[in-house]
């Protein structure tokens, strides 16, 4: 049967296919031409869409072994030669050739971008700067990752010289249209970082060429939306022409970073040049650093105003300016600084989209001297900041302090300030409220005053970066203000806290950051509350927490208040857990055993603190 099937694909995909073999040649020669030919998109008749889609439903689907599928993939991928670049520039097609690749060896995968390329790969830009061609390229590039694979091993030692031989065939023609692509590249440089498909071939050109690969799409179709993440990256041995061939590239769009800068797309091929070459390439990452900053630099401004404050201010360089930032060393930190932004922090703070190369500069220079001098040009304008709505940077300059013992006193007693909090000091119990709200004092409690009961009745409020802001002062060294607001809370608003989506991260940082004497003195406020919060979706991710960093008597305790609502708890979708993890089934009906299993886990979290400090 699955010799039927592989033939079935076969003379189906031959007799479709010739039916669009010579208007594909002539779509692609006329797409050559010019923009008019560009316009006209390559499309695959629907007799050869329905067999693309039908492969691609089979590649989704489960073969009997490793040779059913090699020879699937390779009987599909001669039905596709001499039309790889029309089927690559088709939807349906490209999909289908994408999974093909994937599945590929390094030797088809080189045959197939020879095709896709021409001769002297003359066609590789048409095909990569095409909305589906482009993702063919990018998946026949990350398929440089396996060039090693077959290194020597136990079932491969064996092997005949003639299959050893063949297989490096296989990965040096990988490796030779690699190289082809990049001389392409580099000759149209300017083309393929302005466009939105070709400079994605480009920025993972960079990756294989520096040796990191980006995790594929197991899907190229997901079902939902998925969040938007960091591409995980993996490293592997790249050729020595790789390394080579990454210099020459850098130098191209160095020669460009007139575009580089102010291009939106250009500028995040930049950016990924500039992170892998941190990551990989550490010293043609300085050299790339300092060439930008001094590119920048160089231009002429008003007298007396440095060119660099006119570009942080631009939407499309500040990004380029934040990326290197974030890779300086610090000689470069120092001198940036020093000669362009001194006296001149709280303006950029203030601007629009100035503030996200400040947030940077901030953790960047977190370790060096330099940070001492932007906190004291910072800290006396935070209530500027704070009225701009630029939160990044003041809790990007909390957590920058909480590794700079230092400045924490004086950041302390700024943020009250800004906070209208400072004086008098029957204020500073109200500190945590205001802060979690980002409001000031008399905002907050909607008084000029602001005094007697009456103005503390207001419900918690309860922002994102107010509990950024909780969680960063809570690591400070002297956190008495805000435990004293915090014990100045009513029960309700305790509960209202523990139960808030982010306000329940911050009461966890103040409460697991406390020493065993002020973690019980707050435990002693929750008392009645226990089970109220195991039913709460996030009061029960609070309370796990809460528990991890607790001694023994302090579980007991928290078990003692829990055990007697157990029909609740068991039937409640979030408390069942608790009542799980918690093992409160041993406490009630063997609370020897459970005293012993807690004091063991009590002694190994001991044991691993001490090996960690």
């Amino acid at each position: 049967m699955a010799a039927k099937a592989q033939r079935y694909f076969a003379d189906r995909g031959q007799e479709k296919l010739k039916k669009t073999s010579d208007e594909g040649k002539r779509r692609r020669k006329g797409a050559d031409g010019g923009a008019e030919g560009r316009g006209r998109a390559a499309r695959l008749d629907a007799t050869s869409v329905g067999y693309f889609r039908r492969v691609g439903d089979r590649l989704r689907e489960e073969f009997a072994d490793d040779e059913e599928r090699a020879l699937f993939v390779e009987n599909v991928l001669t039905e596709v030669k001499g039309k790889a670049g029309l089927v690559a520039m088709d939807m349906t097609g490209s999909l289908a050739f994408q999974q093909l690749l994937s599945l590929a060896d390094p030797a088809q995968v080189g045959n197939m971008l020879a095709e896709l390329g021409g001769e002297k790969g003359s066609e590789f830009k048409l095909i990569s700067c095409d909305r589906c061609g482009g993702h063919v390229i990018e998946s026949a590039l990350r398929q440089m990752a396996r060039w090693t694979e077959g290194s020597p091993s136990e079932e491969k030692s064996n092997m005949s010289n003639e299959q050893e031989e063949s297989e490096a065939g296989g990965c040096g023609m990988l490796e030779a249209q690699v190289l082809c692509l990049c001389q392409g590249v580099r000759e149209n440089i300017v083309d393929f970082i302005k466009d939105p498909h070709g400079s994605h071939v480009l920025r993972t050109l960079i990756h294989v060429l520096s040796g990191c690969s980006v995790q594929e799409q197991s899907d190229p179709r997901p079902a939902k939306k998925q969040k938007k993440q960091e591409p995980e990256l993996t490293d592997f041995d790249a050729p020595t022409s790789f390394w080579w061939e990454l210099k020459y590239l850098s130098d191209s769009l160095m020669e460009n970073v007139n575009v580089c800068a102010t291009h939106p797309i250009a500028s995040t091929v930049l950016q990924t040049l500039l992170a892998i070459c941190h990551r990989k390439r550490p010293i043609l990452g300085k050299k790339l650093n300092k060439g930008i900053m001094g590119y920048l630099t160089s231009l002429s401004s008003a007298p007396g105003v440095s060119p660099l404050l006119v570009f942080l201010k631009d939407k499309t360089c500040s990004r380029l300016i934040q990326t290197v930032l974030k890779f300086s060393h610090k000689a470069l930190l120092r001198d940036i600084y020093k000669n362009h932004l001194k006296n001149q922090m709280m303006p950029l703070a203030l601007h629009c989209f100035a503030n996200y190369p400040i947030q940077t500069l901030i953790a960047a220079s977190v370790n060096y001297k330099v940070f001492l001098k932007v906190c004291d040009e910072l800290a006396d304008g935070l209530e500027a900041i704070l009225a701009a709505g630029h939160m990044g940077v003041i809790v990007q300059l909390v957590e920058s302090c909480v590794q700079r013992e230092e400045r924490q006193a004086k950041v302390m007693k700024c943020l009250l300030q800004a906070f209208h909090c400072c004086e008098p000091t029957t204020r500073h119990l109200s500190c945590l409220p205001v802060f979690l709200s980002l409001l000031t004092y008399e905002v907050y409690y909607n008084s000029e005053t602001a005094e007697g009961d009456t103005a503390l009745q207001r419900p918690l409020s309860i922002c994102y970066h107010g509990s950024c802001l909780v969680q960063a002062l809570a690591c400070f060294k002297d956190r008495s203000l805000l435990m004293n607001s915090l014990h100045s809370l009513r029960p309700a608003e305790l509960l209202s806290l523990a139960t808030h989506q982010m306000g329940s991260h911050a009461l966890q940082a103040l409460i697991t950051l406390s020493s065993d004497k002020g973690k019980g003195k707050i435990l002693r406020k929750l008392e009645g509350l226990y089970t109220q919060l195991a039913c709460s979706r996030y009061g029960s991710r609070l309370l796990e927490a809460v528990w991890s960093s607790a001694s023994i008597s302090q579980r007991q305790g928290i078990a003692e208040q829990l055990v007697p609502n157990e029909s609740q708890l068991r039937s409640d979708q979030f408390a069942r857990h608790v009542w799980a993890k918690f093992g409160l089934t041993h406490f009630q009906k063997r609370r020897g055993a459970w005293m012993e299993l807690q004091t063991g886990e009590s002694k190994k979290r001991k044991m691993f603190s001490d090996i960690l400090e």
